[in-house]
């Protein structure tokens, strides 16, 4: 197991909802993030995925320390950062970077691309010399795949992957250890994407990079990710192994997550059982008891309703080595193979019949 760089305990992030306005009362609070526990170590990349709302994009702003929980332990190489201000922050800062989500507002309209990779030497003026500063950023751009020319240029003289492109260089300015990646891709094309992503897996190597990568898209985080956590309402329902989560996955909510993926071979695709959950999301200020999940799960049981579920590796599998034994937060967490291996439509007799996709509720 390598070294735990990051290690997330208890994290827990509410937005107080008020009533007023001379005299404002606290009448609930949005529980952005509820109780999210994770690791990340050196050289290793940690998927997040989910719908939107589940909180993804908040544990990543707690991450860097945008914004600040309300409860729970952010640890850096052992050091608690959710209690450090001033020097020591801003030092932890140079070790822990983001590349946000939307090329298009998260450069300065106004600053040339020069000065927008070169800002991070401004606030940390002991990683660079001002001599050096210029070539620096040249160097970066030309490490991220952009002309070297381009630094007197613009934000709107880019197109939206080479934005991206940007982004990523000024996360790389001080030379970081981990890279907090909030939907890096979602923005862009397809093909725009897959040379991003290819980008970010060459990068990792050559700058012995850490990831934390948060997506929707479970085919991009799948094929970047040496890990895998599956958020709903808050919390962190699944994790595992990229293998154990995509093939074996064993909480309802993952099964019917891979059985919305879109499966390029057209006989898989007609073999495989789509779930189709009912109901929407619950709001993150009206919380269901116990198993946030039961009021859209087809196993749903009372149970459910009075007991949370731990996010630990089921009784079932706790006495096995297979790839089902990995954590999951459901009292019936059971192994669902949404989607047919390949090769194992080639055995059905001929003229077997298709099984129509079942719906569940």
């Amino acid at each position: 197991m390598p070294e735990a760089l990051l290690e997330v305990s208890g994290l827990v992030k509410h937005y107080p909802l008020t009533r007023g306005i001379l005299f404002r009362k606290q009448i609930g609070a949005v529980r952005a993030v509820d109780g999210v526990d994770f690791h990340l170590g050196r050289g290793e990349t940690l998927g997040i995925v989910g719908e939107s709302g589940c909180g993804k994009s908040t544990v990543a702003k707690m991450l860097v320390n945008l914004e600040r929980p309300t409860a729970g332990v952010i640890k850096y190489k052992g050091e608690d950062i959710t209690r450090m201000s001033g020097r020591a922050l801003k030092a932890v800062r140079r070790n822990i970077q983001m590349v946000f989500q939307d090329p298009y507002t998260s450069l300065n309209p106004r600053m040339t691309v020069g000065d927008i990779i070169g800002e991070p030497y401004e606030i940390h003026p002991e990683v660079a010399p001002k001599g050096d500063r210029r070539k620096r950023v040249q160097d970066l751009l030309d490490v991220v795949g952009l002309n070297p020319e381009y630094i007197n240029r613009y934000p709107h003289q880019f197109s939206g992957g080479q934005r991206q492109r940007i982004g990523i260089a000024r996360g790389l300015a001080l030379r970081p250890e981990i890279i907090v990646a909030d939907e890096p891709v979602s923005a862009l094309d397809v093909s725009v994407q897959a040379q991003v992503i290819n980008l970010m897996a060459s990068l990792q190597d050559e700058f012995d990079l850490s990831y934390v990568f948060i997506a929707h898209d479970l085919s991009i985080v799948r094929h970047i990710s040496d890990r895998v956590g599956v958020m709903y309402l808050g919390r962190i329902v699944e994790t595992g192994r990229d293998a154990e989560i995509y093939d074996h996955p064993t909480h309802p909510y993952t099964q019917a997550l891979l059985s919305a993926v879109p499966v390029p071979d057209p006989e898989a695709r007609e073999h495989r059982e789509r779930i189709i959950l009912a109901g929407d999301v619950p709001s993150p200020a009206n919380i269901p008891s116990g198993c946030r999940f039961r009021t859209r799960c087809w196993k749903a049981q009372e149970r459910c309703a009075l007991e949370v579920p731990l996010l630990a590796v089921p009784a079932v599998f706790r006495h096995t080595e297979g790839p089902a034994a990995h954590a999951s937060a459901c009292h019936f967490a059971e192994e669902k193979q949404v989607v047919p291996p390949e090769g194992s439509l080639d055995d059905s007799p001929p003229g077997a019949p298709d099984d129509p996709p079942s719906e569940r509720a």
